[in-house]
């Protein structure tokens, strides 16, 4: 079976494992608490078996047939395929947060049974729900780590489903989500969300600070991400159901304090034709083969009055003329929109070598003056991070914590925000630029055009010196050359024949 086919398969399992194993750990814990009560007996049993008990705590309610001690004693026999299926449905009906969500095609023909056994026998090996596991997150990063190998062994379509976990963490430190509304309008498997949460929680904030909003075109992803935030229990409106957020946008009236996205890269069959006067092309009508400049203003207009965007684009959208889009990309910086573009260096991503940038929208930059950071009105920072990141693997590359530090700390101090060292230029990585300034460069945003060479360290040796140096050794390496050549002739000459 393909990944693409099987993810559903494992994920599916580790999911109803993961929230059986919370469900004993509740299970155990009452049990304790009643005999510690002197209550057993038929009362006993019908209190560990009140749903009430455990939903209250925030544990997901596991009817019996759904259990994992059920379906394993049954994982050897024909029909575990479709006693799975029921397990998962009788899941989604005491459950409403997950209705419409899990996967139920364990008892197709083309699922061998006998492996489906094993792969039962083998998660039930894994201890997921425990309470010090869940502070770790073990699960989260379980189905991460799934996500992310399920992503580079598909290649390109696998892109459509998850962002690298170094980009994500990169967005959410830049833009800062402390309190106010999220949204991300292409949420994948939602690790925008999820680092959103980590984030607020890290500073000391509360989970309720913000409200998440989200919407998914492909179904199956959308059910990926829906069981993500449910693990990690993150609720979210995520519309009903799968919704193609140009055509059918499932959250109208929304006005977002911050967008976090990761739209996939220069889409031609996004149905631009059906939408040339449509309200959201306020800069200008994007052109119909490529949707980068559509989800830049239909991200633009679900921005607060004090709104701040976060999205990964193809590096295209920072140069093209061809069909309007350059003529879009001036009016965005014209209206001071434009906060920050950052260059990403190469081999992040799993589904595509091609280079990609971040573009930081701010709908007020003056807003931090009243916090005391530096009025950025007219300007717009570049980073140059293609330097930056190390190879986890022959093909794929992460940012280290370093990395992402250095990036962040620039973009916070050219904000002028207190703590931090007075922002300056640096060549060959970091430049502030006017809007006049880039209007001399066409309005193209390459971060490389502003901020130049990096400077090279010299070792003080005169040029003329150096040369001299150099021939010198060149001709000595020439002469050993000469000299090794001749001892292999003469060795080869020894030999007897």
């Amino acid at each position: 079976m393909d990944s693409s086919e099987y993810k559903h398969v494992v994920l599916g399992l580790v999911f109803l494992k993961y929230i059986d194993d919370a469900f004993g750990e509740r299970r155990a814990q009452l049990a304790a608490d009643l005999e510690a009560d002197g209550i057993s007996g038929d009362q006993a049993e019908e209190l560990l078996e009140s749903r009430d008990e455990y939903t209250a705590e925030g544990v997901f309610w596991v009817p019996p047939e759904s259990r994992w001690e059920y379906l394993q004693a049954n994982a050897k026999q024909a029909e575990i395929g479709k006693l799975i299926d029921a397990a998962m449905d009788a899941v989604e009906v005491e459950n409403s947060t997950l209705r419409g969500v899990l996967p139920k095609n364990f008892a197709r023909p083309s699922l061998d049974v006998r492996r489906l056994g094993e792969l039962v026998d083998l998660i039930a090996g894994l201890g997921l729900g425990s309470a010090e596991h869940r502070e770790k997150d073990l699960l989260g990063r379980v189905y991460e780590y799934f996500l992310g190998k399920f992503a580079s062994q598909e290649g390109k379509g696998g892109g459509e489903f998850y962002t690298p976990r170094s980009v994500v963490n990169l967005l959410v430190e830049m833009i800062e989500p402390y309190k106010g509304r999220i949204y991300d309008p292409c949420f994948g498997s939602g690790g925008m969300f999820v680092q959103s949460e980590h984030f607020v929680e890290a500073h000391g904030g509360q989970r309720n600070d913000i409200a998440v909003y989200g919407e998914e075109l492909n179904d199956t992803t959308w059910r990926l991400g829906k069981m993500n935030l449910a693990i990690r229990g993150i609720e979210a409106d995520l519309g009903p159901r799968w919704g193609d957020t140009f055509h059918d946008d499932l959250h109208p009236d929304l006005k977002a304090d911050f967008i976090l996205a990761n739209p996939p890269f220069n889409i031609s069959d996004w149905g631009g034709d059906q939408l040339r006067d449509d309200p959201r092309w306020k800069f200008g009508t994007p052109p119909a083969s490529n949707a980068n400049f559509a989800w830049l203003q239909h991200m633009a207009s679900k921005l607060a009055p004090q709104g701040v965007a976060g999205v990964v684009l193809a590096n295209g959208s920072l140069s093209s003329q061809q069909s309007g889009e350059g003529d879009i990309r001036r009016k965005m910086v014209e209206a001071d929109l434009v906060e920050c573009i950052v260059a990403l260096p190469a081999q992040l991503f799993y589904t595509t070598q091609i280079p990609v940038s971040l573009w930081f929208l701010n709908r007020d930059k003056s807003a931090g003056g009243s916090r005391g950071w530096r009025d950025r009105r007219s300007e717009v920072l570049f980073i140059d991070a293609r330097k930056l990141g190390q190879l986890v693997d022959r093909t794929h590359r992460e940012f280290s914590d370093e990395d992402m530090m250095k990036v962040t700390a620039t973009y916070h101090a050219w904000r002028g925000e207190p703590g931090l060292p007075v922002f300056a230029d640096v060549a060959g990585f970091c430049a502030s630029a006017t809007a006049d300034q880039i209007g001399k460069h066409r309005f193209v945003l390459t971060p490389g055009r502003y901020v130049g060479s990096e400077a090279e360290e010299t070792d003080g040796e005169p040029i003329g010196e150096k040369i001299t140096r150099l021939k010198q050794e060149l001709m000595g390496s020439f002469e050993e050359c000469d000299r090794l050549q001749d001892q292999v002739i003469t060795a080869l000459e020894r030999l007897d024949v």
